[in-house]
């Protein structure tokens, strides 16, 4: 039998280190084992995976979603999703809350579990603008400097949603629940990655507060270092949304940036996410992450 015959889907790599579109798929129809596991293996290899032309509804992204993993509910504190469907985040340009994705972050880190992957479905999309940006953690680690590595494999770091930051001091019933009910939780600056061994560095400028047991200086500049380092243009790849698009990223091995373009886009650019429940992070030293305030964020249990 030929590779071609053992091989089902087609990867088609965009960049050097991060992300590639398959095609050879039809997420309306319910794949098989063989398939789902090729797809696994090309979102370990390139972190983000991409489809496109899959005109699938909501049901049909649930039931692709539950092959990899069990769904969460739609988010934390910000959900608005379609009737019947509590899994489904929708994300509107036009919406406050949207707004933040214009920062660098991985989804979810204040909770001591965040999502091990996301998947993210074109509903409403502008003909030009609102592009969304993947970057590398594993890359990123390993192209630091060996003193370095050696410097932040036994750091750890708080993250959070609430806990009196500035990004939440408004009237917005959004920042009302996340003061009423924070995530905190010191994660390890190097994350272990469970499923394929790899460390990669597990900090992100959206919701990564501090450096624990250093000096609010040191905190800084260990942090500007580690933000400069994992969005380096190198290391990323822009991906065009389109009618029927898809994108599927390991959430414990990237970072993504929302456009900062949401205010001039010609159309209001809606997107729907389901995020797949995810493991408590673990350090190179085996220690795993401790949470402060709030709850795990698990997978959403039938009635």
């Amino acid at each position: 039998m030929s590779l071609a015959e053992l091989t089902r889907i087609d990867v088609r790599p965009l960049s050097v280190f991060t992300g590639a579109e398959i095609h050879g798929v039809d997420l309306r129809q319910k794949l098989d084992d063989a398939t789902i596991d090729e797809i696994r293996q090309a979102l370990h290899r390139w972190k983000v995976v991409f489809f496109r032309d899959q005109h699938i509804n909501h049901a049909q992204h649930l039931a692709f979603a539950q092959r990899f993993g069990q769904p969460t509910a739609a988010h934390p504190y910000d959900a608005h999703p379609p009737e019947g469907f509590p899994q489904i985040r929708t994300i509107s340009s036009k919406s406050t809350t949207g707004r933040r994705g214009d920062r660098w972050h991985t989804d979810v880190t204040g909770v001591v579990n965040p999502p091990a992957a996301s998947i993210l479905r074109a509903g409403v999309v502008p003909p030009y603008g609102g592009d969304t940006v993947f970057t590398n953690l594993v890359v990123a680690y390993e192209q630091l400097s060996e003193p370095v590595k050696r410097l932040v494999d036994g750091l750890t770091a708080r993250h959070q949603f609430g806990g009196g930051t500035s990004d939440y001091d408004n009237e917005s019933i959004y920042a009302s629940k996340v003061r009423a009910n924070p995530n905190v939780t010191d994660h390890p600056v190097v994350r272990v990655h469970p499923e394929t061994g790899e460390r990669l560095l597990f900090v992100n400028p959206a919701f990564t507060r501090r450096i624990n047991d250093v000096s609010e200086e040191e905190s800084q500049h260990i942090l500007a270092l580690l933000f400069a380092e994992i969005t380096r243009p190198e290391y990323t790849v822009r991906f065009r949304w389109a009618p029927g698009s898809i994108a599927f990223w390991d959430n414990r091995a990237t970072a993504h940036q929302g456009p900062g373009d949401f205010h001039f886009l010609p159309v209001e650019r809606v997107l729907y996410r389901i995020t797949l429940e995810g493991d408590v992070p673990v350090g190179v030293d085996g220690r795993p992450s401790r949470l402060v305030k709030g709850q795990p964020f698990e997978a959403l249990r039938a009635a």
